[in-house]
């Protein structure tokens, strides 16, 4: 989960947004770049942060896997961990920082994982907004109630996900619901993943 604050206080900065009120009406929205910088676009997104974080990247990562848990701490100093469950994206195309990072020469491809994001983040915070500028697909989201710690978010079929056995499909490429069989190792550790 991802430590945030209800309130943007000190580091705690970067938020996590419902979608816009003119989602709908443009397509596609702004883009990662101009929600930084257009002022037509920050007044959009203006009442619309559920919670923020103290890590950009966090809000990335969440917005790549779609949802996440997230530990908010609320004004009151009260903590509660709830859901951030997928409600819409900006119609703009996804870009893979980590490829971002290896075209620039930054990273080599062994060294694209999160980890290495990271840290390539922490060594050059100025060029961080680039990298993250580079994916300009933006994920928005709805907040859910955690009733049942065990049980994953529900995909786009309703259902809840499980752990180390769900996978993101295109719907364009292959059928909602499709069994699918993975033969594949663990990313990190190269061990043989079994289903």
């Amino acid at each position: 989960f991802v430590e945030a604050s209800r309130v943007s206080r000190g580091a705690q900065r970067f938020a996590f947004h419902a979608p816009p009120a003119d989602l709908a009406t443009r397509k596609p929205w702004f883009t990662r770049a101009q929600m930084d910088t257009l002022p037509v676009a920050q007044a959009a997104l203006r009442g619309r942060e559920i919670a923020y974080t103290a890590d950009p990247l966090d809000v990335l990562i969440l917005q790549i896997q779609g949802s996440g848990r997230a530990r908010i701490t609320e004004a009151d100093g009260r903590v509660q961990t709830v859901r951030l469950a997928f409600a819409g994206h900006n119609d703009q195309g996804y870009v893979s920082v980590g490829r971002w990072l290896i075209d620039q020469g930054e990273l080599k491809p062994n060294e694209a994982s999160w980890p290495g994001i990271r840290e390539w983040a922490r060594k050059n915070p100025q060029r961080a907004p680039q990298m993250l500028h580079a994916n300009p697909r933006v994920v928005f989201f709805r907040e859910e109630p955690l009733t049942d710690a065990a049980q994953g978010p529900r995909g786009s079929q309703g259902v809840a996900l499980t752990p180390e056995r769900s996978i993101a499909v295109d719907p364009s490429a292959m059928q909602l619901g499709t069994p699918v069989w993975l033969a594949t190792t663990e990313p990190l550790t190269a061990t043989p993943f079994a289903p």
